[in-house]
């Protein structure tokens, strides 16, 4: 089946699956042109610590957490969701929102390239997505 994001509302009032919940992240992600998207699908590793991570970048601080604030923004009002934690606000060189089974990591891009979460978990099956 062919996702496409005016039939991502779920359905009922129990959690949404892990493809739906991304594809809004991603949807936040590109209303604030957030840069350099990338999805890691971790199910098939054992120590992950989570089944998803979505990675992506700002420009500024200011725009980490713009990026930021509409996948929170996003993801609430289409489908009901928010992150159980979210952290790194304040500075917004790095801001990771937990969804529990997703877990969403924006990055200002020398804090990017620092932590280097996709060399880290480069067993992972990585899409990119597309800048628009």
């Amino acid at each position: 089946m062919n996702l496409t994001v005016s039939n991502l509302r779920p359905t009922s009032s129990r959690q949404p699956n892990s493809e739906v919940l991304n594809q809004w992240i991603i949807e936040g992600i590109r209303d604030k042109k957030g840069k350099n998207i990338v999805q890691l699908d971790l199910r098939h590793l054992d120590d992950a610590p989570a089944d998803f991570f979505i990675i992506c970048e700002g420009d500024s601080n200011v725009h980490v957490k713009a990026i930021a604030d509409s996948v929170y923004s996003k993801v609430k009002e289409e489908i009901y969701a928010m992150p159980f934690h979210t952290e790194g606000s304040m500075n917004a060189r790095w801001v990771l929102m937990d969804y529990f089974n997703t877990v969403v990591h924006v990055f200002y891009p020398e804090t990017r390239m620092f932590y280097e979460l996709e060399n880290l978990w480069s067993d992972a099956k990585v899409t990119e997505f597309a800048d628009i």
